[in-house]
């Protein structure tokens, strides 16, 4: 009969960690970028889209100083905020928000008949100044807020885009990935809510880590 090789959650993480360090082969990663990746690919078992990943030059650092100076994280659906570790993160005071099902944002939603997550951008660029927006599930929302950003309505301190869809996803990762301003996002239609949330949680790691 087969059994499992532990039951204990440090070992089973350890041991996956090992795996995937055997099994990835060469990377050009840093090790703090490589943190994210690892933690990407053991949420998803999905090593080409942990390869697939690309990021600014002042991701990392950006991501981890918005952590620990307590920004607001802004998420589009609510699956992102479920999955994100909140002790890490309200441990620097900081929030996460998903305006997404709010009342005024359906409304004017429907009043544009635009999407919901175009507008939920709007509303959250201007709360949450110098935050990280986390996108993991609406190609539309990447956009409205890579144009937010264009337009110098938006000043995000990091974007985590990894939005996962065959409608404008891989697009909307391709016009991030032009952008000067930190973002973490990767190459082609994968990407998700799962994913995102493990970059996000890779991130408040390493800001823990590095405040020690």
């Amino acid at each position: 009969m087969f059994r499992p090789i532990t039951v204990q959650p440090e070992q089973i993480e350890q041991k996956s960690f090992q795996i995937i360090d055997e099994e990835i082969g060469e990377h050009a990663f840093t090790a703090e970028q490589y943190a994210v990746v690892q933690r990407v690919i053991h949420a998803s078992a999905d090593f080409e889209l942990g390869k697939s990943l690309l990021f600014h030059p002042r991701a990392i650092e950006a991501g981890m100083a918005a952590i620990r100076a307590g920004k607001k994280i802004v998420a589009d659906v609510q699956m992102v905020q479920v999955g994100i570790n909140k002790a890490r993160i309200e441990k620097y005071g900081g929030s996460i928000h998903v305006y997404i099902s709010d009342e005024d944002v359906m409304k004017e939603a429907k009043r544009l008949n635009t999407t919901r997550a175009i507008v939920a951008m709007r509303k959250a660029v201007k709360e949450a100044d110098g935050g990280i927006f986390a996108i993991g599930n609406a190609p539309t929302a990447l956009l409205e807020l890579i144009r937010l950003v264009k337009g110098g309505v938006a000043r995000p301190g990091l974007i985590i885009g990894l939005p996962v869809g065959f409608v404008s996803a891989a697009e909307s990762k391709e016009e991030l990935a032009k952008l000067d301003v930190p973002f973490i996002t990767n190459i082609g239609r994968k990407g998700g809510s799962t994913v995102t949330v493990a970059t996000l949680n890779a991130l408040s790691i390493l800001a823990e880590r590095e405040s020690v």
